[in-house]
């Protein structure tokens, strides 16, 4: 068809112009996967960048986003001129004359660049292009794309095509807002203002020349111009800007001449500002949602997700006030009991020799600094040099005159503590506290932290028993007790517990009296009867996954497990023997609002529930039995209408650990506290069982509850069992007389019987913590 037209050169010109629209046709549609893809016209209109997923509560609080680009746009009447007149001069001189492509600007930039000139080829809307829709990544590229020299030539056209589509659809004041919000500038800052706040510790609007001049220059090489990494290169980047912005008349020559002379003018302080972003909620969801995230090939920080957890913003407000309200207790508590004296102790409560010195080897700062001295004694000499810094408190940010090395010192020995409240119905976690302050402790105490849980474990041997066909009324003696076995190195020994006041009655209790006093000696014949192998399966049966060391001990808590595992054990009993797998998030939407998944806990039946509803009736036993070790309770107003609370104390050795295990009609709750140090801790019964630290935060936390019946959580009695209970439970077990003088404990004379239910008149019969392992 082209033969038609005589003129040699119109007919070479209408040749060039079919190819050209043949060529950008297969291009856009991107023909036989040659050319790779387009962005559509719906893209055009809405750009798609990486799109942080946010973190809601179930009551629709926002409480985190998950991101992999710190980006914050900002509109075009919040950037400095400064930043606008240094970007034009340096990156597009000619971007208020062209359409996208500047054909004069292309060719001008080749000379310039021959000519040793740093002004690109590309236009600010070629950039803006190539940043918004990733043109030079491998998902863009088609199979042209694989042939070296073609596929940069097919990118560049595509650039092209999309910057003349940016320019038709967007004002030059849009583009050149959306090109400084979609830029990178290293150290994870996306866009102008995160840049503005990273290096300088300013608003965008705020930028000075010289600090529009160090930013704009990045742009050729965020790496190579970074001016934390590369201060030489960065000054040298800036002062090359600066003499563009001379030579297209933003500034004149003696402006150039005093600001090349000086600083960059950095301001990292920002840097050190703590990312309130970040919690351990956050991090929890981030690793419950791994496996779905795998499964689905999604990426939850570029996907603009919605996800909604299970908590109540409202029980964790509640929680996290009363973590705070005790945790200060308790601090002041510990800071008494070992004022002016060294708390790292052994087992013998000697001070472990150069505990601190071998702390602070583990930092960065010391690694720091044994490479630059070379000299040990030169290193612990600068982390002793006092200076001015600021330190947690319970009383807030402290500023203080502190070395190092008394930082470590102040932070080692603070107490720390992982709560979580579930409810055992539905799986659903309400409350997830995982540590005092996530920005000094990121260490999640609620499901990574594992310590011993002490006489909190017991229950599971008591379930064995009831499984093998014991009943809460069943006798057994406090005596002591010995027993012989092989360990795991096959060697003979003789394992003789004591109670923890290291008396023995010699009395009939039973099983239900028992484990409301928590006696070790009942404890210990009950493992031998049903064999702590057993032991060990129940406990992995109703929910604790950590694996447990079969030994006689086991029912005395002598295993590590987390506060997570514990709650999700405990629900069992009050699910009605099913073992309920806890969700933390309720459903996840996609940025458009669709539904893409949702949650529901996984349950199996794992003990009867008749011995589920009996475990329950043990726990109450623990407040409603003479010398119950949750007696303690009754100091805070929570037995309103006559409501019904279980649980159970449990301190580790040397009152390490100390925990509370808390059971309503509505919830189970985990407590733990102590330090993540465990040579640091309390060194009596009085200041250091779990009944002086865990117990009173679920107390305040539980007080503060009932008064918002809103909420969800009420008085009243624990549901009646699903089945028939067959097996004898009702016998109250006698009064018996305190044979120690300890905070929890009290006198009471005689010993007759009373009822098991009669409530106040026992809080004068406490016989006090039993916890301690040999």
């Amino acid at each position: 068809m082209f033969r038609r037209v005589k003129n040699k050169f119109l007919r070479i010109a209408l040749i060039i112009i079919y190819f050209v629209i043949l060529f950008t046709c297969a291009v856009q549609i991107n023909f036989l996967g040659l050319f790779g893809a387009s962005p559509t016209k719906k893209e055009i209109l809405l750009p798609s960048l990486n799109v942080s997923s946010e973190l809601y509560t179930a009551d629709s609080v926002l409480i985190g986003r998950y991101y992999k680009q710190d980006r914050d746009p900002v509109p075009f009447d919040s950037i400095s001129p400064n930043i606008i007149n240094a970007l034009i001069a340096t990156e597009d001189v000619r971007f208020y004359k062209h359409n996208g492509v500047d054909v004069i600007g292309l060719f001008a930039g080749v000379l310039s660049t021959v000519g040793g000139s740093d002004r690109g080829a590309s236009t600010i809307t070629q950039q803006l292009a190539k940043n918004l829709y990733r043109t030079r990544y491998k998902d863009s590229q088609g199979l042209l794309g694989k042939i070296p020299g073609v596929g940069i030539i097919v990118t560049k056209y595509k650039e092209w095509m999309t910057a003349f589509k940016l320019e038709n659809k967007y004002s030059k004041q849009e583009i050149i807002t959306m090109y400084l919000n979609t830029v990178s500038f290293s150290n994870n800052a996306y866009g102008i203002k995160s840049a503005s706040v990273r290096y300088f510790d300013k608003l965008p609007s705020e930028i000075s020349v010289n600090e529009a001049a160090v930013l704009i220059g990045m742009l050729k090489g965020t790496t190579l111009y970074n001016p934390i990494r590369n201060p030489k290169n960065a000054l040298s980047r800036r002062n090359v800007v600066l003499g563009q912005m001379q030579k297209e008349g933003y500034l004149k020559p003696e402006e150039v001449k005093t600001l090349s002379q000086d600083s960059l003018g950095l301001n990292l302080n920002n840097q050190e500002v703590r990312n309130s972003n970040d919690s351990y909620l956050r991090t929890a969801v981030e690793k419950w949602l791994e496996k779905w995230a795998e499964e689905n090939e999604v990426d939850i920080y570029t996907s603009g997700l919605k996800i909604y957890t299970t908590i109540d913003s409202r029980m964790q407000k509640i929680a996290e006030d009363a973590v705070a309200l005790k945790m200060k207790e308790l601090q002041r508590r510990l800071d008494n009991v070992w004022s002016g004296q060294e708390p790292w102790r052994d087992k013998e409560g000697n001070v472990i020799p150069n505990f601190l010195e071998d702390q602070a080897r583990k930092l960065p700062a010391y690694t720091y600094l044994k490479e630059k001295y070379n000299d040990e004694a030169k290193v612990f000499e600068e982390l002793n040099k006092k200076k001015e810094m600021e330190v947690f408190t319970w009383d807030g940010m402290e500023k203080v005159e502190y070395s190092s090395m008394d930082s470590l010192k102040h932070y080692i020995s603070m107490l720390n503590t992982g709560m979580m409240s579930m409810n055992p119905y539905s799986g659903e976690i309400k409350v997830w506290v995982g540590g005092i302050n996530h920005d000094y402790y990121k260490f999640d105490h609620v499901n990574q932290a594992k310590r011993q849980p002490g006489s909190t474990f017991k229950p599971f041997a008591y379930v064995t028993a009831l499984e093998a066909g014991k009943t809460p009324c069943d006798k057994y003696s406090d005596k002591p007790v010995k027993i012989e076995f092989v360990n795991n190195k096959g060697e003979h020994e003789i394992w003789e517990p004591k109670n923890a006041d290291w008396n023995f009655s010699y009395s009939e209790l039973s099983l239900r009296h028992a484990l409301a006093r928590s006696l070790n000696s009942v404890t210990a014949q009950i493992t031998e009867e049903v064999g702590w192998d057993n032991v060990v399966k129940m406990a992995h049966t109703c929910g604790i996954d950590s694996k447990l060391e079969s030994v006689p001990s086991v029912g005395l808590g002598s295993n590590e497990v987390s506060v997570f595992e514990m709650v999700r054990a405990y629900s069992t009993f009050m699910n009605a023997g099913k073992k309920t797998e806890p969700i933390l998030v309720k459903r996840i939407e996609d940025k458009d609002g669709k539904v893409l998944a949702e949650f529901k806990s996984e349950q199996k039946q794992v003990i009867s529930p008749e011995n589920a509803w009996l475990m329950g009736y043990m726990l109450r036993g623990t407040i409603e039995e003479s010398g119950g070790t949750s007696q303690a309770l009754w100091e805070w107003d929570l037995f309103d209408n006559e409501n019904e609370i279980g649980g159970k104390t449990g301190t580790s050795s040397d009152y390490v650990d100390g925990w509370y295990m808390g059971v309503t009609k509505d919830l189970v709750t985990g407590v733990w506290v102590g330090c993540d140090e465990q040579s640091i801790h309390f060194n009596s019964s009085a200041t250091g069982e779990g009944s002086k630290t865990a117990l009173p935060i679920f107390a305040v936390y539980m007080e503060e509850l009932y008064k918002r019946p809103e909420l969800g959580v009420t008085t009243g009695q624990f549901p009646e069992p699903t089945v028939e209970i067959k097996k004898t439970y009702n016998c109250p077990g006698p009064r018996v007389r305190s044979t120690r003088d300890t905070p929890d404990s009290g006198a009471v004379e005689g010993e007759t019987e009373v009822p098991a239910l009669t409530l106040p008149e026992i809080l004068q019969e406490i016989e006090g913590e039993e916890e301690g392992q040999e």
